[in-house]
């Protein structure tokens, strides 16, 4: 298996309306995505219907390689999934099966295994959590394991997500993007063996 360089992995976070629930895609819009390259952080915001037609584009331009989310699995892209289905917009973000056998029991189940496009999907939340988190029992949030590796994320209230001016918006949600590829990076290349298994379409 031979991981792709670099250049192509990509860290990919989001940010839902906390003015409602923001962990529920059934009434929660999605206001900011970032995309983290080797080279720049890409931000989306505004409007949900612009945000997802946007990110379709930004991926499918990128360079075939690996999405790296934090608990994306779970959350981020199960959540572009739903949003982009009740907004109408098309996208070749693909399910899976679970492959549970995978990763040991959590509170957060992994139901589901990722690929967009050509892009293969990569959750450092349960790379780390596998291994690390196990075996020393340490908290595997991107935040909490990012400052305990010597890295300093952008801290925010998250229940307080829309109070946040646009420039704030933007260096807060870049850096999760950031943190959660560099984290991975630094697992490289053997963390590719652990990227969800492509998924095949019909």
């Amino acid at each position: 298996m031979i991981t792709p360089p670099p250049s192509r992995w990509y860290g990919l976070d989001i940010e839902t309306d906390t003015t409602v629930n923001g962990l529920d895609a059934t009434v929660a819009a999605i206001v900011a995505v970032a995309v983290s390259t080797a080279e720049e952080d890409f931000v989306l915001q505004g409007e949900e219907v612009q945000i997802l037609t946007d990110l379709e584009e930004l991926i499918s331009s990128l360079a075939p390689g690996v999405l790296i989310t934090w608990n994306g699995n779970y959350f981020d892209l199960p959540f572009i999934a739903e949003r982009a289905a009740r907004r109408g917009v098309e996208m070749s973000l693909q399910f899976g099966p679970a492959e549970s056998s995978r990763w040991p029991a959590a509170r957060h189940p992994r139901p589901y295994a990722c690929s967009w496009g050509e892009h293969r999907h990569l959750d450092g939340y349960q790379l780390y959590r596998a291994d690390l988190g196990r075996q020393f029992k340490i908290s595997c949030g991107l935040k909490p394991l990012s400052r305990m590796l010597g890295l300093s994320p952008v801290e925010v209230d998250r229940t307080q997500i829309h109070h946040l001016s646009e420039q704030e918006m933007h260096e807060y949600v870049a850096s999760d993007a950031r943190l959660a590829r560099e984290l991975v990076a630094r697992r490289m290349p053997l963390a590719y063996a652990h990227c969800d298994v492509p998924v095949l379409t019909h």
